[in-house]
């Protein structure tokens, strides 16, 4: 099969790239290296893709330019590229264009341009859900960021096209991922850091106590890649991904600083506006679905993620 992967170079789609190419497909990536967060973090994974052969696309999926000369033969498209967070500092309009905007190019060049599409899979959060996500897929949305918010809109765009008969497609709302190469801005990226380097961490007011399901990587794209196959099961579904255990930013903390063997230096700031309250990952319809079973626990998936950073020094 031949396979599309939108924000290729960051945390979550360059493990699905390189767990597609291992299962034996042709997988084409693209991802326009956002300053974000460090653009030089993503250009070494894009070296490791390519290392991989992995073909990797430089250009911005809400440019039409890009679709000039993007293959109009592929399988599947996973769609990860968005502006992700809730920082301050990005505007709404940076979350319209790039959630929101860039989606409906995309799928409107599969559905005009496409032979032979299988399979559109969006890949949403679940910041959708809102402040509270302990929710099986058929809650209300009520995202309480403007990131939730296009997402939400990005989703529901996908899924249209699906009702209308366009094009087959599903969206995952993902549980709190971590592991190699996530965002450095993220919690187990500055736990682990802190730890191992005697930086102060930042811990936002009362976020010890949030719940949270907190997913191993692996089994994140465990459940992604199973749709292949499972088309008419998935088309038009909104699927939960992510582990049934939940556990509080401060077991986290305590778990890095039992790994280490270090004490981490906390410095409180006061609480951020959008922050969820509690995630908790209902999975029936993805085990009914698609046989999904996460299996890491926390202390396992830090153990990795430890061992990976000491590695990537």
């Amino acid at each position: 099969m031949k396979i599309l992967i939108t924000g290729v170079a960051g945390f979550i789609g360059s493990h699905t790239a390189e767990r597609l190419k291992k299962m034996g497909h042709t997988v084409v990536g693209i991802d326009n290296f956002s300053s974000y967060y460090d653009v030089s973090l993503k250009r070494k994974t894009a070296f490791e893709l390519q290392s991989n052969s992995i073909e990797l696309i430089e250009a911005d999926l809400k440019v039409e330019e890009t679709y000039h000369s993007l293959a109009t033969d592929f399988d599947y498209v996973f769609h990860f590229a968005a502006q992700p967070g809730i920082s301050e500092s990005v505007g709404f309009d940076e979350y319209l264009e790039n959630n929101v905007v860039a989606t409906q190019k995309l799928t409107e060049f599969m559905i005009t341009k496409s032979r032979g599409l299988k399979l559109f899979v969006n890949i949403a959060t679940s910041s959708i859900y809102g402040k509270e996500a302990f929710y099986n897929e058929d809650k209300v949305p009520q995202p309480a960021s403007n990131y939730g918010v296009s997402k939400l809109a990005a989703e529901q765009l996908v899924l249209f096209k699906a009702r209308e008969e366009k094009l087959k497609a599903c969206s995952f709302r993902l549980f709190s991922v971590f592991g190699p190469r996530e965002r450095p801005d993220k919690l187990y990226p500055k736990l682990i850091e802190a730890a191992l380097t005697g930086k102060a961490f930042t811990l936002f007011e009362g976020s010890e106590k949030h719940l949270r399901s907190f997913t191993y990587i692996e089994d994140i794209v465990d459940g992604i890649v199973s749709v292949i196959g499972n088309e008419a099961s998935v088309n038009k579904q909104i699927i939960n991904l992510g582990t049934e255990e939940e556990s509080t930013t401060q077991q986290g903390i305590d778990c890095v600083e039992k790994l280490t063997g270090k004490k981490i230096e906390i410095i409180t700031v006061p609480k951020r506006a959008g922050d969820q309250l509690r995630t908790h990952a209902v999975i029936e319809k993805a085990k009914a679905l698609l046989n999904y079973n996460p299996s890491t626990t926390l202390e396992e998936g830090i153990k990795k993620h430890i061992e990976w950073y000491l590695t990537s020094l």
